[in-house]
């Protein structure tokens, strides 16, 4: 695809939409975004993506230098759909962001077009009963954690096997020490392991990491 193309694609794109490079960079902008955001596209263009989109879900921030769909174009792979709460031109909505990875030609590094859909009220709704079922019935261990399972964007992190171990060993407790002993690791080759935790869910504590991988149903 050449870069012309993708910026036809996102102008082509009846929902609000835009693309990204690699490094978070604006490089098209469509009408719909215009007016959902309130941004011009002359304003957004060379713009980070963060910095305007301000993305949080129910477990914090999600738009980041190092977000999870950076990181997604890092390894050349594709995102699933997911929702998170945005600063719009009327105030904070929430949208589900679907995910595009695409090539250009003359560019080693994929682009993320970004289709933006406002579900604020769904969402919403879809909060108050949840709230309901988790208030007014019996559920189970496990069906009151799928319940509370949302559609984040931790859910994109790509953890290894022993990564995942390691990050429900800590969810449950467990001190670097003795997470380090259960495994027969040394302590050192725990703390690695934690630090990619961090990286890979956008985390800046252990706590914050625990809770998007709780709210993606992770552990």
């Amino acid at each position: 695809m050449r870069p012309e193309d993708l910026t036809k694609l996102v102008q082509g794109t009846r929902d609000a939409a835009y693309a990204v490079d690699s490094e978070g960079a604006i490089v098209a902008w469509n009408d719909e975004a215009a007016k959902l955001f309130g941004i011009a596209a002359e304003e957004a263009v060379g713009r980070t993506c963060y910095s305007i989109i301000k993305g949080t879900d129910e477990s914090g921030r999600v738009c980041s230098p190092n977000c999870i769909i950076r990181q997604a174009l890092q390894r050349d792979s594709g995102v699933s759909s997911f929702d998170m709460q945005v600063r719009t031109a009327n105030g904070r909505k929430w949208c589900s962001a679907s995910i595009f990875v695409v090539k250009t030609a003359n560019c080693s590094a994929p682009h993320a077009i970004h289709i933006m859909r406002p579900i604020d009220v769904a969402k919403r709704l879809e909060f108050a009963v949840r709230d309901y079922l988790l208030t007014h019935t019996r559920l189970s261990g496990e069906e009151g954690t799928e319940l509370l399972a949302s559609n984040t964007a931790a859910h994109q992190a790509k953890l290894s096997a022993r990564e995942l171990e390691v990050l429900r060993m800590l969810a449950s407790g467990t001190s670097t020490k003795s997470i380090a002993a259960g495994l027969h690791i040394s302590s050192t080759t725990v703390n690695n392991h934690i630090r990619h935790i961090l990286d890979k869910l956008d985390a800046h504590s252990r706590l914050e990491a625990i809770r998007r991988a709780e709210r993606a149903g992770m552990v």
